[in-house]
């Protein structure tokens, strides 16, 4: 189901047919919707970088700006200041990819400067319009999220005529654009965005439906981890109840084809991947 799928980062041929990856995150924020302000030092954060890729981590993707829903823009003086001590500091002590959470060129090619090998953008190329260039002349590794409107207004009153279908055009007009700047394709992967723009039915059926999104067989990375939908779906406003869901989200998703898990909590998700890898070894 998996096999055949390579993620080229940073000159490396990551496959995916017999394990798939942790992403853990680090938000270097103080208004992230699950952890704002608990990393927000530059200490905290490469303190909490070290301990997931200990965890398990293989990618960091560290964010300055939050994009949580009703977020408020900063400023790109602001999101340097955020992220580069940590990336710098994270890149000379782990062997983890290191992935920037921007929609912002600039930011992006500070972050590769310091050592990022993956730019990670929420707007998937659409915010800015020298990123995918950026990437065709940094060879970087690059994924492109979904998401309706922006995180300011995203939340407000999600529409679409079909989802899986709607998401899976962008990802493929979006493919055709960035290879069309020169960027390998090899190096691109996609995230369906789940709660950037989308009511609860939406990210289900997507979640459903994770095959229906894949584009030239190119990874999907997949973040669920901590999101409000989780929350509606086991009737609770505690944050500490998303977190079981997660971990059963990050074995039921790997079975489903996601190839990247983006998560906060990242001891218990990697142990749930390596134990859900484990067994779809024996049933190819």
């Amino acid at each position: 189901m998996m096999g055949g799928t390579i993620w080229k980062i940073a000159g490396r041929e990551i496959d995916f047919a017999h394990r798939g990856l942790i992403m853990g995150v680090v938000n270097v924020t103080p208004d992230s919707f699950s952890d704002g302000g608990e990393f927000f030092s530059s200490d905290a954060a490469i303190e909490q970088g070290l301990r997931i890729a200990r965890e398990g981590a293989q990618i960091i993707d560290v964010g300055g700006e939050s994009t949580r829903p009703g977020a408020e823009p900063i400023s790109p003086e602001e999101e340097l200041r955020r992220v580069l001590p940590v990336i710098e500091q994270l890149h000379k002590k782990v062997s983890a990819f290191i992935s920037i959470d921007t929609s912002k060129a600039e930011i992006a090619r500070a972050a590769l400067n310091a050592g990022a090998a993956i730019i990670n953008d929420v707007t998937g190329g659409r915010a800015d319009p020298e990123m995918f260039s950026l990437v065709a002349e940094r060879k970087a590794a690059f994924i492109v999220t979904h998401m309706q409107g922006e995180p300011r207004t995203m939340q407000i009153d999600p529409h679409y005529e079909d989802v899986v279908c709607e998401v899976a055009d962008f990802f493929r007009q979006q493919f055709e654009r960035i290879i069309q700047f020169g960027v390998d394709p090899m190096a691109i992967a996609f995230d369906p965005g789940i709660g950037f723009g989308k009511t609860l039915e939406h990210n289900l059926s997507l979640l459903g439906n994770l095959q229906s999104l894949r584009v030239q067989n190119r990874p999907l990375v997949v973040g669920v981890s901590r999101k409000g939908f989780l929350g509606k779906l086991v009737q609770s406003k505690e944050m500490s109840d998303r977190f079981t869901p997660t971990i059963a989200l990050t074995a039921l998703l790997r079975a489903q084809g996601a190839n990247v898990l983006r998560v906060h909590d990242v001891k218990e998700n990697a142990a749930a991947l390596r134990v859900a890898d484990a067994v779809l070894e024996r049933t190819r």
